[in-house]
């Protein structure tokens, strides 16, 4: 930097010390050329004299002198494709959150044999402390779409209340088989894991049953390919494990390429119908702490976009028809 800077402190910088503030923006300067900038004036805050341990508030300037560049930081190469390949998939970022386009079968979280998973990708992108970025919610690992991650622990802490109090709006695409009857209305069950050969399972399990707990989903048929495919929008309201998998299952109306809950005996699907769960997170709503309105969509995967080609289905023309969940 070649000449004096006035940098205003971030919100989420808000109570930062000012060693730690300079710690953050400037690592080549040492703490004892801190303090001797700081007592010859060189560094001020909104024009006044400041010491190190000083308490940094949101919107506060602070005089920065010249100072030289920061030698370039050594990044591994692993965390830098990771960083390249997670701001190719942003959709919406701001300073206290990013919307990420989670693909098609990446995990959000990691677990048995899972070692590639957005939580471990998203240390590739650490906030002004060094702090990676946390997940407020998570898709199974082959849902795609909008997926929301916090900067910083107050925004995760707003945000996961958001979700918690069911303020943010989900709305789902999925592709099923056969048409749902009625075309639009609701499923309401209680739901308990089960554990199977193949992992753990979610299962329809009548009230009272221990670990049983409530789940509810709107959906609505947006188009048909005759009698063998809809195209389903579908709105959770409740956030239990693979919970739209399993109600579209209990409506004998299984989401195409659905491992566990594709129920169907005696059907293959036909060659043309791509391979891998179709169902996505297409858009969300949900209120942002300066009170705006945050509304973000994810366009489809590139295996249900093929799948959406060969049944005729036109996002474009039928997408203006998502409301607001409670409207519907």
């Amino acid at each position: 930097m070649s000449g004096v800077r006035q940098q205003v402190v971030a919100r989420d910088e808000d109570g930062m010390r000012l060693d730690r503030w300079f710690a953050t923006h400037f690592p080549q300067v040492t703490f004892g050329h801190l303090q001797k900038l700081l007592r010859s004036g060189q560094i001020r805050v909104d024009s006044g004299r400041v010491k190190a341990n000083a308490r940094l508030a949101a919107g506060q300037v602070v005089r920065v002198p010249p100072i030289e560049a920061a030698p370039e930081r050594p990044e591994g190469e692993i965390n830098s494709k990771d960083a390249d390949f997670l701001r190719d998939i942003i959709l919406y970022e701001d300073d206290e959150l990013y919307v990420f386009n989670k693909p098609h079968g990446l995990a959000s979280q990691g677990g048995s044999g899972t070692k590639r998973h957005m939580d471990g990708l998203l240390k590739s992108l650490p906030n002004k402390k060094g702090e990676a970025p946390r997940l407020v919610h998570r898709l199974d690992r082959d849902t795609s779409g909008c997926l929301v991650v916090a900067k910083t622990k107050a925004a995760a802490a707003y945000f996961g209340e958001v979700f918690s109090s069911r303020q943010a709006r989900k709305i789902y695409w999925a592709v099923v088989w056969g048409n749902p009857h009625p075309k639009q209305g609701s499923i309401s069950c209680f739901l308990a894991k089960q554990a199977t050969t193949d992992g753990e399972q979610m299962v329809v399990v009548p009230q009272g049953t221990p670990g049983a707990q409530h789940s509810m989903s709107y959906y609505s048929t947006t188009d048909t390919a005759a009698r063998r495919f809809a195209w389903v929008t579908l709105k959770p309201v409740t956030g239990r494990t693979h919970q739209l998998r399993v109600h579209m299952a209990q409506l004998h109306n299984p989401i195409m390429g659905d491992p566990r809950y594709f129920n169907i005996e005696n059907w293959t699907p036909p060659d043309e119908i791509s391979k891998g769960l179709h169902l996505h997170a297409r858009r969300i709503r949900l209120p942002l702490r300066n009170g705006q309105l945050l509304d973000v969509s994810a366009p489809l995967p590139p295996h249900m976009q093929a799948t959406f080609d060969v049944l005729g289905f036109d996002a474009d023309r039928y997408d203006v028809q998502d409301q607001d969940p409670e409207q519907d």
